[in-house]
């Protein structure tokens, strides 16, 4: 296969920037591809054939609660020429409906003999929310710049995907993990018919940002599985534990009790509309309080350990993996100019830490340690370092590390570029997501579109097509960029000046290293 690099340096900087920054006007042009289910019309965009809407799976909404199903063969050719509705949440990603087992490609162009690397992104939104008709993960700059194949998928959420009801009624076995299965089906459906776009079923990656990236660590260790990937990226997601049955069904009954349906008759689940069972998510969780948790469960069936304890899982040592994690994560998602900081100051510090740590640990502490070490921060940088430190990167360190101690192939990156729109966001969770896309000017990017912003991108999305290609980020004309081992902990800083560091968050990792981490959900 053609090296990505010689790729890239043919393709130039400039014209590599400047692809990024512009999109290809929507052609009327059919694509035609024959998938063993029935021929498939997509369009010609730009260079590229997109297949929006691709069907994977049956409608769940006649199989609620259940384990998905391959669609049916058809007849004729089936419209790929849009996006299919996302699957039931709350909030506002209208349309949405039970049926929505899709999937897109980008591809550059349709001819089996290509075996194209096959990128396959799982988006975020914890297990609740989220979609792939967002424009930040619109796959035609990857599949553009990189010569391979970005598909994207829908999957089910939150009661949809993950209320385990397993414990309450024998005809919902699968409940737990129903999320998970469509991914596994959708893998399948890629396996057996991606050649016919273009890509290689041999060479698939799977990346996710957040909850997209907990899905694919939960995968990892799901024999189900295995052998449907062969190198995964998490960006700013690790599932480490799982939900145990018993606190899972706990959730399941604070649900059910919210909907007015007793636990020992769960029928009119399966007559309720849409929007009722949506009502219900409104339920507070009775292990966490807030909102009600949704995750894989260990259901000792689909999943029977957990992903990432006490152990990296061995079925997927051998896979290459990256994990990556934004320098300012807690940013995106407590607002600077919102209630939790307002009127913070020294003396309250520690009391709005506390609630928004995963672990057991002092708040007093952890400020006296921050202050003693960085006399100079201000009660405002402290509050974001120790809520990502102690919240959202504790996942990322012990999954490294645990596939470190395996020897398992591991390349660890942090993303330390700093919004240029948004400064007081600094480098925020979901970051990477514009940068690794190159989808700088969509909404909801913190990028800009500046040389900085181009710099960073381009850095990220070279290791990331290397990776995809080869199973290692490393390829001619780029600094090397060392395995993720203890002696070391090569960490790739994605910034302007993309470079390697040696344990850069050291400090932090060994103070919040002295108490376990709670795994939301467990």
């Amino acid at each position: 296969m053609p090296d990505i690099d010689r790729r890239s340096a043919l393709t130039g900087a400039a014209a590599l920037l400047g692809a990024s920054l512009a999109r290809p006007a929507h052609a009327a042009t059919a694509s035609i591809v024959t998938t063993r289910k029935g021929r498939v019309a997509g369009t010609r965009e730009g260079g590229l054939h997109v297949f929006r809407g691709l069907r994977y799976g049956q409608d769940t909404a006649l199989r609620r609660f259940q384990a998905p199903l391959a669609p049916d063969d058809w007849t004729g050719t089936a419209d790929a020429g849009a996006f299919a509705p996302s699957c039931p949440q709350q909030g506002n990603q209208e349309p949405e409906s039970e049926d929505c087992l899709f999937l897109n490609i980008w591809t550059p162009g349709p001819d089996p003999r290509a075996k194209r690397p096959v990128m396959l992104y799982i988006h975020g939104g914890a297990y609740s929310n989220g979609s792939v008709v967002d424009p930040l993960t619109y796959g035609d700059r990857l599949a553009a710049q990189g010569d391979v194949v970005v598909v994207t998928v829908n999957h089910r959420l939150n009661i949809f995907g993950y209320l385990y009801l397993a414990r309450l009624d024998p005809r919902f076995a699968d409940s737990g993990n129903a999320g998970q299965l469509d991914l596994i089906l959708a893998l399948q459906w890629v396996r057996d018919n991606i050649a016919a776009f273009g890509g290689d079923p041999g060479n698939i990656l799977v990346f996710g940002q957040s909850g997209g990236g907990a899905k694919i660590a939960t995968m990892m260790a799901m024999p189900a599985a295995a052998g449907l990937f062969h190198r995964a990226i998490t960006m700013s997601g690790q599932q480490v534990t799982a939900s145990g049955p018993l606190n899972a069904t706990k959730r399941a009954q604070a649900y059910l009790a919210r909907l007015g349906v007793k636990a020992d008759d769960l029928s009119s689940l399966l007559s309720r509309s849409t929007a009722q069972l949506v009502e219900g998510l409104a339920a507070q969780d009775p292990i966490l309080g807030g909102g009600l948790y949704m995750g894989p469960v260990l259901d000792m069936t689909h999943l029977a350990r957990h992903p990432f304890w006490p152990d990296a899982p061995p079925q997927s040592q051998a896979i290459p993996m990256m994990l990556g994690n934004t320098h300012d994560e807690t940013r995106a998602f407590i607002d600077p100019h919102g209630p939790r900081l307002k009127g913070l100051e020294w003396s309250n510090l520690a009391a709005r830490i506390a609630p928004e740590l995963r672990m057991d640990l002092s708040p007093e502490w952890i400020v006296a340690q921050y202050r003693a070490r960085y006399p100079d921060w201000s009660v405002e940088r402290i509050f974001y370092a120790a809520t990502t430190a102690g919240r959202s990167w504790p996942g990322q360190v012990l999954e490294a590390e645990a596939r470190a101690r395996a020897d398992a192939p591991t390349w660890v990156y942090q993303v330390d570029f700093a919004s240029p729109t948004q400064p007081e966001r600094g480098a925020p969770h979901t970051m990477d997501i514009a940068l690794a896309f190159g989808t700088l000017d969509a909404p909801g990017s913190f990028t800009g579109t500046g040389t900085g912003a181009q710099a960073a991108s381009r850095a990220l999305m070279q290791r990331f097509l290397a990776f995809a290609r080869r199973g290692d980020p490393n390829g001619s004309g780029m600094a090397p960029w060392p395995q993720y081992r203890l002696d070391g902990r090569q960490t790739m800083i994605v910034d302007v000046d993309s470079h390697v560091e040696s344990d850069p968050r050291g400090w932090e990792r060994e103070l919040f290293a002295r108490v376990p981490y709670i795994q939301p959900g467990s």
